[in-house]
């Protein structure tokens, strides 16, 4: 069993190697390294930065995938460090924290833990960009065990509590045209801010719509991230005024249909375009092995308004839910840390969980 200080080395040595997104390289190169000692079933399998650990096999029980990525949002930190009962780096809580919970486990290999579950470990890189972009994508679609898994567990900062399923994100770019003129005569032209104003109103006046799925709310919601009006000049009427739409929905609903859902709302008042569609995931909160997880000792159980990657294993089937130890209100925070209580509850947590099964 890894003892509470070696599990903070290895969560100390995970922040001390910088990962931004996109520059996961020398990160996953340590981790697959590190891993490649240990008597592994079958060798480790690479995709681009991301790697595919089989950890157990050939045992009674149920197939789980424990599931992080290594990359990590830019912000700025000072150097990794331990103060007190806290430790300070970029990435500790959003989720490192949880991939050293995955190093642990896969270090004792069994050790005092008695389970009967077949394990895989995933690492993988580019969460915090597009949805296209980020590579579990091809790792799921090309990975020829994964289809097998009976539950993954993605340890996202959770705070230790339990979030079932997530709703799904599509962007969209929404554009108001006009005339430029000069400000001195705005009659001579056509504002295209002024042209967003009865949008903007209604948006605002908009309030969330709540579905209960498996006893759990969602909330569907509409919110404008950002503006731009093409910056010609103070004194010059903007003929172009865009808005980027973000919409959340909850996992009742399709792709498809938020995007019906967005149209609505615009109805022709402007030009729309979507940039990034991510879909939402059910809850699972009947599953076996996720009742399994409850009865091990989470804190709490309650749905995922944000989107994360369990949506990707929806999408091939495979039941999926966010579990981790980090601090989730700590999760791309300038001068980032987490609770290293949350890390050992956790990983007792876990162990407890994969014992039982």
């Amino acid at each position: 069993m890894t003892t509470a200080a070696e599990l903070d080395a290895i969560l100390l040595w995970l922040a001390g190697v910088p990962s931004p997104i996109g520059e996961e390289h020398e990160l996953c190169n340590q981790v697959a390294a590190r891993l490649e000692r240990l008597a592994l079933p079958a060798p480790i399998r690479r995709t681009g930065e991301s790697i595919v650990v089989p950890l157990w096999r050939d045992r009674a029980g149920p197939h789980v995938a424990l599931v992080g990525h290594l990359d990590t949002v830019r912000t700025e930190n000072g150097p990794a460090r331990i103060e007190g009962d806290r430790i300070f780096g970029s990435g500790v809580a959003d989720m490192k924290s949880g991939l050293a919970i995955m190093i642990a486990l896969a270090e004792e290999l069994g050790g005092t833990l008695a389970s009967t579950a077949n394990v895989t470990l995933v690492f993988y890189a580019r969460e915090e960009g597009p949805f296209e972009e980020n590579e579990l994508g091809p790792v799921l679609a090309g990975d020829p065990e994964l289809s097998s898994v009976d539950l993954a567990v993605c340890l996202e900062p959770s705070d230790n509590r339990l979030h079932l399923g997530c709703c799904g994100s599509l962007h969209a770019e929404l554009t108001f045209t006009g005339r430029t003129g000069h400000s001195a005569r705005p009659w001579e032209a056509r504002n295209a801010v002024l042209a967003a104003a009865s949008f903007l109103s209604e948006l605002a006046a908009r309030e969330p719509e709540e579905v209960l799925l498996e006893g759990l709310p969602y909330r569907t919601v509409t919110s404008v991230t950002r503006a731009n009006d093409g910056g010609r000049g103070r004194n010059v009427i903007p003929d172009r005024f865009v808005l980027n739409l973000n919409h959340r929905f909850a996992p009742c609903y399709s792709i498809d249909q938020a995007k019906a859902q967005v149209e609505a709302l615009v109805n022709g008042r402007g030009e729309l375009r979507f940039t990034d569609l991510s879909p939402a995931a059910p809850p699972r909160r009947e599953h076996p092995l996720v009742d399994a997880l409850i009865v091990a000792g989470v804190r709490d159980v309650a749905p995922k308004q944000a989107w994360t990657d369990v949506a990707r294993f929806a999408l091939h089937g495979i039941p999926a839910v966010n579990f981790g130890p980090g601090e989730n209100a700590q999760a791309h925070q300038r001068n980032e840390s987490t609770s290293l209580a949350l890390l050992h509850e956790g990983y007792d947590l876990f162990r407890r969980w994969l014992g039982s099964l």
